[in-house]
């Protein structure tokens, strides 16, 4: 198949690379980073514009920060809109707000091609690994066709219900992962504080029901100080922002998501937009005006 693929980063420079390696040809649009020279030197073809790649391909994969940047590349001049012609396939494989995956998703759908939406959850490892969870909105025939090319980049692939319901899936699992990384950093703070040595803790902690791969992968980040991401903060506090939008919209109340994204908001104010969001404990850390891990 051809395939153009848009946004070729942290995570789509991996997952482009397991679609070629499966024989799919890639034609390849960058957005704020250089193309992968290991992409292009096994044949994938650079585009001038999302309009040329979309051209030139059977589907369309998007793998953009946020909201605004999937509207632009897909709707601007010289946009994936212009190029399409009816039945291909879009697939925002992003994390954005489901309001507006609902409007793009009409929009495309008026051209006479499909639209799929399919965030991931797995993070930077996930990605290189080929062991995404892929949460998708999409119709059932559209889903059916296109999971081929979901089963070379994931392995927990779940079709959600219609379009729009992968992303508020994945805003879910945002609300979830973040809590739980803040829960991991209380607790270990506590530790710390208290006298007790937060490795010993933490490993205390893996043989029972507060067992998680947060715990194991997170926690560990926290005690060793790595904050190098896999994934920014600032990528997981537009994601809170969307699911507070949503929430806002639908009349619930998220407490707890909202105190999570403050600690993020504290993190970014101090120079921490790129940190990994375990980084998160350093806001609390802040607060307690102690380190889970002192120097």
């Amino acid at each position: 198949m051809d395939i153009a693929f848009i946004g070729v980063g942290t995570m789509g420079r991996p997952m482009a690379g397991h679609l070629q390696r499966a024989g799919h040809r890639l034609h390849l649009v960058g957005h704020r980073t250089p193309l992968p020279d290991e992409l292009l030197a096994n044949a994938a073809v650079e585009c001038a514009s999302p309009r040329a790649a979309a051209q030139a391909a059977d589907c369309v994969i998007l793998m953009l920060p946020d909201t605004p940047q999937v509207g632009s590349v897909l709707f601007d001049e010289d946009g994936v809109a212009e190029g399409l012609s009816a039945g291909k396939t879009v697939i925002d494989m992003s994390s954005i707000s489901p309001i507006e995956t609902r409007r793009f998703a009409e929009r495309i759908e008026a051209l006479g091609c499909d639209y799929v939406d399919a965030p991931v959850s797995g993070g930077e490892i996930g990605a290189q690994q080929g062991t995404l969870s892929i949460m998708v909105g999409a119709s059932e025939a559209a889903f059916e066709r296109v999971r081929p090319l979901f089963e070379e980049m994931g392995q927990n692939i779940t079709r959600v219900g219609e379009i729009g319901a992968g992303q508020t899936c994945k805003v879910a699992n945002q609300i979830i992962v973040a809590l739980t990384i803040e829960a991991v950093a209380e607790g270990l703070l506590l530790a710390s504080k208290a006298g007790a040595d937060p490795a010993k803790v933490r490993e205390a902690l893996m043989g029972g029901f507060a067992s998680s791969k947060i715990l194991e992968v997170h926690g560990a980040r926290m005690i060793e100080r790595n904050f190098e991401p896999g994934f920014r903060i600032e990528l997981h506090s537009k994601d809170l922002n969307l699911a507070l939008e949503s929430a806002r919209s639908l009349g619930v109340s998220l407490p707890n998501t909202a105190t999570a994204q403050e600690l993020f908001n504290a993190c970014m104010a101090n120079g921490g937009a790129r940190w990994d969001h375990s980084a998160i404990a350093k806001a609390l850390e802040m607060l307690a005006a102690g380190s889970i891990r002192p120097d």
